[in-house]
């Protein structure tokens, strides 16, 4: 199974693809985490030691100068747009409580021209694990759908827009959703969170209509207090665990 997850910052994207990691790890099931969203923590939440250490595959240099016959950052006319990845997760990704974990960093934007090395890279290692993979692949990626292409789309069971009980999150879920289906990719689905009550729910279901919904995770006031107090995220909400183990659920079904 392929799950791509998405949506507006601070909608709670991480902790979803860290609490499904874990989820189909102790499953018994083969889990690759791969975090894609520049600004998110998912080394950190899913309780890797030292996340601060992990170098993103796009700030590897020298990598991807070998793989691709151009230096990183710079112009070049020149440089391979299928470079071999199918050895990088092998020995660029670490391990901790069952799940594997690869940190992609940042795709350059478009008019950027000179970071087309660390793109084709990749593009070319995002295209292998979603395709070339017989494990659990779950991405946490930005408000939007750039590590995908048409190809990768088609390999996607299930792209995840979390929403909170907002009009600019409900707003990006739109965006996202039209994008998606600008690359083929149809197999889309909403997962509400910080619900609070009846009322909430019922805002983000007028608010999608047609939209198919996994799962409405609470608001725990106990999630926050770990995470001022610095302690595991994951374990945090009893609450929270049930309503995803339903959406794991809802997923394999």
């Amino acid at each position: 199974m392929k799950i791509a997850i998405s949506g507006k910052g601070g909608v709670g994207k991480t902790l979803l693809a860290s609490l499904l990691s874990r989820t189909f790890a102790e499953a018994g099931y083969s889990v690759l985490a791969i975090d894609a969203d520049p600004d998110s923590n998912l080394a950190a939440t899913l309780g890797f030691p030292h996340p601060e250490k992990i170098t993103p595959v796009s700030e590897m240099s020298a990598l991807i100068e070998e793989r691709t016959g151009a230096p990183a950052g710079k112009a070049s006319s020149f440089f391979k747009l299928n470079p071999k990845v199918d050895d990088l997760p092998e020995k660029y990704s670490l391990k901790y409580n069952g799940i594997r974990l690869m940190v992609m960093g940042r795709v350059k934007k478009g008019g950027t021209g000179c970071y087309c090395p660390e793109n084709a890279l990749l593009q070319a290692l995002v295209t292998h694990l979603l395709l070339g993979r017989e494990e659990v692949v779950i991405l946490d990626m930005e408000a939007g759908v750039e590590h995908l292409g048409r190809a990768t789309a088609k390999a996607v069971n299930k792209l995840i827009v979390v929403v909170e009980p907002g009009r600019r999150s409900i707003e990006t879920a739109h965006i996202i959703n039209r994008l998606a289906k600008e690359i083929g990719l149809d197999n889309i689905a909403i997962v509400g969170n910080k619900i609070r009550s009846q009322a909430d729910r019922e805002f983000l279901t007028s608010s999608l209509p047609g939209f198919e919904f996994l799962g409405f995770i609470p608001y725990d006031q106990a999630l926050i207090e770990a995470d001022l107090a610095n302690l595991p995220l994951l374990d945090s909400s009893p609450r929270i665990n049930k309503e995803v183990r339903n959406i794991y659920q809802a997923l394999l079904s």
